[in-house]
């Protein structure tokens, strides 16, 4: 079980640390977030014009766009044998589709998600963008990019120069791609290596050193970062995504490696799901006060604090989805909630899992329990935890009490229509 931390941060700690901490930028108001998963515009039809065309695009700070890769030989890549090179930056798209009303050409040297995305950014020229590399399926190769000091350099150098640069690989049968044709776009890395040292998808190599090494490729990014910023006087930004378990926190990072970060992302969800036949919220801000050491959003961001990632650095993330179980019994208050379940529910986005749009919309009674900022649906058969506005504003009055950074949304294409989004930003600001 989870122990619930005390929340504080050492100053010992912090002035062991400040000889290379990076300066935490100064900012007003807190920071909106949200991941773009880029093969949902091919399996689910959400296009870089429907962040703009459900408000989000006006209302985030920072797109997080899933993912990069990273190829056997530890290098970033787009992989040719995948649809990707197609997608982000090859596809044409017509007026109708893009983003400023005006179709692509066959010539031009940059079309696909990427170029609507730069079309997104000079409309909306607040919106930063960051590179996430890895994801859960795209971790495999982490360990060999970072084992020794100059795979550490190739590595990076090859992600500053492909994503940053935005040295697109020209690929057979399209006239797309080349040096420096998606400059500008990317001005933020995020490592989403899960997990350095395993707890990870089982394909994964995995190393005893992952985690010390993670700390030495997090500072030659920096390094070859802060080289970048001086050659071309912009400024970039490197964050990380961070577990919520606190096991996997101890394994897989050493807490001097938040020095060099600009941010990190904690994921505030998936602290239970179908592989637990009871129902529970996955994502809770709070745990139950009879059930102290349950996982919660609260405790994650505590324990993390305890280990020394500042709070101004700190950004909670949220789910856009909710998870679900069939055969759930109503129990004594006829809730359904922390019952026995048959199995899990089936979801459009796999096994027991959901959007927020299409939870919306469920038949059920709703219940909101706002001491534990927890909200679920229950027909009396299916039983579905999920965060709704009401659970994001929670979140928000949090992390302005706290002083964290701001919120994350895992992601865009499961609240189409922005209402997570703006409850973010209303909240934050």
């Amino acid at each position: 079980m989870w122990t619930v931390l005390a929340m504080a941060l050492c100053s010992l700690f912090v002035s062991t640390f400040a000889a290379f901490t990076r300066a935490v930028p100064a900012f007003g108001p807190k920071e909106s977030l949200a991941y773009f998963a880029d093969w949902n515009t091919a399996n689910r039809g959400y296009s870089i014009k429907d962040i703009d065309e459900s408000g989000a695009a006006a209302r985030l700070n920072r797109l997080m766009w899933a993912f990069g890769d990273v190829n056997a030989e530890g290098l970033c890549h787009i992989p040719a044998d995948a649809d990707q090179p197609w997608q982000i930056f090859q596809h044409r798209y017509d007026a109708d589709d893009s983003v400023d009303g005006v179709g692509d050409t066959y010539e031009q040297p940059l079309a696909g998600s990427l170029n609507q995305l730069r079309k997104l950014q000079e409309k909306y020229p607040h919106l930063d963008a960051s590179i996430s590399l890895g994801g859960w399926n795209w971790s495999t190769h982490f360990s060999d990019a970072v084992r020794t000091e100059e795979s550490r350099r190739r590595f990076v150098s090859s992600c500053v120069d492909l994503w940053l640069r935005g040295n697109l690989p020209k690929l057979p049968g399209e006239p797309q791609g080349g040096e420096g044709v998606a400059a500008g776009i990317f001005d933020g890395i995020d490592l989403d290596w899960e997990w350095p040292g395993g707890n990870g998808h089982p394909g994964n190599t995995v190393r005893p050193e992952d985690k010390h090494n993670f700390t030495l490729v997090v500072t030659e990014f920096r390094e070859q970062l802060d080289a970048l910023e001086a050659e071309t006087g912009e400024e970039y930004t490197l964050s990380a995504s961070l577990s919520h378990d606190a096991r996997i926190m101890r394994d897989s990072y050493e807490p001097e490696v938040f020095g060099h970060l600009d941010f990190a992302t904690v994921q505030g969800y998936d602290f239970t799901g179908s592989w637990s036949d009871v129902t529970g919220h996955h994502s809770q801000l709070y745990a139950p006060d009879d059930a102290p050491d349950q996982p919660s959003a609260d405790s994650a961001v505590r324990q993390y604090l305890d280990y020394g990632l500042p709070p101004e650095k700190l950004v909670l993330g949220l789910p856009g989805y909710g998870r679900g179980w069939s055969g759930v019994a109503p129990g004594e208050d006829g809730e359904g909630r922390f019952t026995q379940a048959t199995r899990a529910a089936q979801g459009g986005y796999g096994t027991a899992t959901e959007a927020y749009s299409v939870l919306r919309e469920r038949a059920g009674a709703r219940f909101f329990d706002e001491d534990q900022g927890a909200y679920w649906v229950f027909d009396g058969n299916e039983w579905w935890s999920y965060d709704n506005p009401d659970v994001v504003r929670l979140k928000g009055e949090y992390v302005v009490r706290h002083d964290l950074r701001g919120l994350m949304l895992w992601n865009l294409d499961m609240d189409p229509e922005g209402e997570l989004v703006e409850a973010m930003e209303e909240s934050l600001n």
